[in-house]
C-alpha cells in the first residue's frame, strides 16, 4: 500500500481570458504522504494558493483549466472525479483552511450555527449532540470560554478567534489531509505556537496529513517534515525541512531565507512630543435583561499612557484581542474614548467630529488588509488622490502630479494609476495604501499589522520603504504588529499590551535585550525561539 495520501504529477494551470491563456503553473509534481507535513513557500504569486486549490478544485472554473497534470487521491484522479462525488471528499476527507477568516465565515450567522452545519452536512449531527461537539472543537483550538462564544458573530471575535473557528470547522470531521492556506498569518506569535502545537497533536492522534501553504519560514522550519519551494509557477527546489534550511540549493531558496527584516529603526532626530495619551480608555459596555441595562464592561483599553516624540515609531504588540487596534482607532477618534489624547499640543478629546476633521489630513492609517481597505470600483488613482479631494487640496493637476509623486515614492510605476487593486500582488497593494496615506503629507500615520499578510521579501521591502519614508519626511509612526522581527526592525520605542493594559514601555533595544515582564518573555520566546524537530 502506498505510503502517499496524494500524489500530484505534470500538474498545469492556465487562466483564460477572451481567448488569452496565461499559465500560472506548470509542471508541478510532488506527493503528500500520510501523516506527514508539506510546505508549499514562495512569495505571493508563485503559484501556491492556485497549487492547493487544484486539489479539491477550488479554482473558478471555467475560466481556470488543467490543460495537463494528475492529482491522484488513493485510486482516484481528483481532476476527474465528477462533482457529485468530489463534494463527499471536500471537507469530509480533504478540508481546507483559507487566509482570512472574515471572508470566509458568514456575517449573519452565529458561530454554533456554522459549526453545526459542517457537522450536520457530513456526519448527521442535530441538536445537542452537534452543540456538544461544537464545543469541544472550540475547546480544542484553544477558544476561551467557548460555551459563551456559541451565540457570537465572526465581528464579534478578534482576528485570531475567528482563524481558530475556521479551523475548528475544517478539523469537525477528522480529515485525512488539512490544507492550511496561511492559517496563521493574521495570528501573533503565541497563538501561532498554539496552532502549531494543536497541529502537529492533532496529526499525531488522527494520522492526519498536512500541506501547509507559508511565507513565513520560521514557522515552516517549526512544524514541516518536507517543503517544497516555488518561484513563478514552478517548483524549483523540494528537499527535507533540515536539509533544505541547513544547504539550500537554489539561488531563490537562499534569497527567501536571507529575507528576514533586519536592521535597525530609522535614525531620525528626536523632536518635541507630537502625540500624548493620558488615561486612555475604550470600555464597551454589556446589556443584558429585557431593559438591556449595563451589567458590566469590557475593557478593551483600560488607563494607558504614553508620550510619542516627532519622527519616531512607537511599536505596539500583545496579542489579538489585547486591544491594540482598539487603541489606535481611540486615537484617531475613530472611536468614542475617554482620557487625554493630545496632538501636536492640541487635545482632541472633548471635540466634536466636525472639530477632528481639520486633523485628519495630519493622521493617516494604512490597514492590516489593503484588499478589503480598497475601493474594488476606485482605480489606484482614485484611490490615492481622494484624501486630496476630500480635503480640497490643489488644482486638478496638482492633484494628479501629487497622485503621480506618491506612487514613484512607494516605487510603483504611476502609469499603473489607472489599473485596479485586484490587478496587483499583495505587496503592491500595500505600497498603494502607504501612497494613499503619503499623499497627504501627514505628520503621523498608524500602521495597523502593514506586513502581516505579505512574505517576507516583500515584508522587507515595505520595511525598508518605510524606514526611508521615515527619514525623508520626519513622519511618526504608531506601528501595531504581532510580527516581532518587523517591530524590531522599526520601533524607536516599545509597548506590550495585555488586556487592555500596558504591562512593559520603554526602549525598543532594551526591552528586546532585557525584557522584565513574564508576558514580554513570552512573546520574545515565541518569536525567536529556535526551531523544533518535526521531523
Amino acid at each position: 500500500m502506498s505510503e502517499n495520501l496524494i500524489e500530484i504529477r505534470d500538474l498545469a494551470v492556465e487562466f483564460v481570458t477572451g481567448d488569452k491563456a496565461q499559465c500560472v503553473v506548470q509542471d508541478v509534481s510532488f506527493d503528500i504522504r500520510k501523516g506527514e507535513t508539506l510546505a508549499l513557500v514562495g512569495e505571493s504569486g508563485s503559484g501556491k494558493s492556485v497549487t492547493a486549490h487544484s486539489i479539491l478544485r477550488l479554482l473558478p472554473y471555467p475560466l481556470a483549466r488543467h490543460p495537463r497534470g494528475s492529482i491522484r487521491y488513493g485510486d482516484k484522479d481528483l481532476l476527474k472525479l465528477p462533482e457529485s462525488r468530489l463534494r463527499g471528499i471536500r471537507g469530509n476527507r480533504i478540508a481546507m483552511v483559507f487566509q482570512e477568516p472574515m471572508t470566509s465565515l458568514n456575517p449573519l450567522h452565529s458561530i454554533e450555527k456554522q459549526i453545526n452545519e459542517v457537522l450536520g452536512l457530513h456526519k448527521g449531527l442535530t441538536g445537542k449532540a452537534a452543540t456538544r461537539r461544537t464545543l469541544e472543537l472550540l475547546e480544542l483550538v484553544g477558544i476561551p470560554e467557548p460555551h459563551k462564544r456559541l451565540k457570537a458573530y465572526p465581528h464579534e471575535l478578534s482576528g485570531g478567534q475567528r482563524q481558530r473557528v475556521m479551523i475548528a470547522m475544517a478539523l469537525a470531521n477528522e480529515p485525512e489531509l488539512l490544507i492550511a492556506d496561511e492559517p496563521t498569518t493574521a495570528l501573533d506569535v503565541t497563538v501561532q505556537l498554539k496552532i502549531l502545537e494543536l497541529l502537529k497533536e492533532l496529526q499525531a492522534r488522527l494520522g492526519m496529513a498536512l500541506l501547509l501553504i507559508s511565507h513565513d519560514l520560521n514557522l515552516v522550519r517549526r512544524i514541516a517534515h518536507r517543503v517544497c519551494v516555488m518561484q513563478r509557477g514552478c517548483i524549483v527546489e523540494q528537499a527535507s525541512c533540515d536539509e533544505l534550511f541547513e544547504a539550500p540549493q537554489h539561488p531563490y531558496t537562499r534569497e527567501l531565507l536571507a529575507a528576514e527584516p533586519s536592521g535597525r529603526p530609522a535614525d531620525t532626530e528626536q523632536g518635541p512630543p507630537l502625540l500624548e495619551v493620558k488615561d486612555l480608555r475604550v470600555w464597551f459596555p454589556i446589556r443584558k435583561g429585557l431593559l438591556r441595562r449595563t451589567v458590566d464592561h469590557v475593557k478593551a483599553v483600560d488607563g494607558i499612557n504614553f508620550s510619542l516624540p516627532r519622527g519616531q515609531t512607537l511599536g505596539i504588540v500583545g496579542e489579538s484581542g489585547s486591544g491594540k487596534s482598539t487603541l489606535g482607532l481611540a486615537i484617531l477618534r475613530l472611536l468614542s474614548s475617554r482620557g487625554g489624547i493630545h496632538f501636536q499640543g492640541q487635545a482632541l478629546d472633548g471635540i466634536s467630529q466636525k472639530e477632528v476633521r481639520p486633523f485628519r489630513r495630519e493622521m493617516q492609517v494604512v490597514f492590516q488588509d489593503p484588499f478589503g481597505s480598497l475601493s474594488p470600483r476606485m482605480c489606484v488613482g482614485q484611490i490615492v488622490g481622494e484624501g486630496l479631494r476630500i480635503h480640497r487640496i490643489g488644482t486638478e493637476a496638482e492633484q494628479e502630479q501629487a497622485i503621480i509623486d506618491a506612487l514613484l515614492e512607494v516605487g510603483l510605476d504611476p502609469e499603473t494609476r489607472h489599473r485596479y487593486p485586484h490587478e496587483f500582488s499583495g505587496g503592491q497593494r500595500q505600497r498603494i495604501a502607504i501612497a494613499r496615506a503619503l499623499v497627504l503629507k501627514p505628520a503621523l500615520i498608524l500602521l495597523d499589522e502593514p506586513t502581516s499578510a505579505l512574505d517576507r521579501t516583500v515584508q522587507r521591502q515595505i520595511v525598508e520603504l518605510l524606514r526611508r519614508l521615515q527619514t525623508k519626511y520626519d513622519l511618526t509612526y504608531l506601528f501595531i504588529s504581532h510580527d516581532l522581527a518587523v517591530v524590531r526592525a522599526l520601533s524607536h520605542q516599545l509597548m506590550v499590551i495585555k488586556h487592555g493594559q500596558v504591562v512593559e514601555q520603554g526602549p525598543a533595544d532594551a526591552i528586546f535585550a532585557n525584557p522584565q515582564h513574564s508576558y514580554t518573555k513570552q512573546l520574545l520566546e515565541a518569536a525567536f525561539l529556535a526551531p523544533e524537530t518535526a521531523h
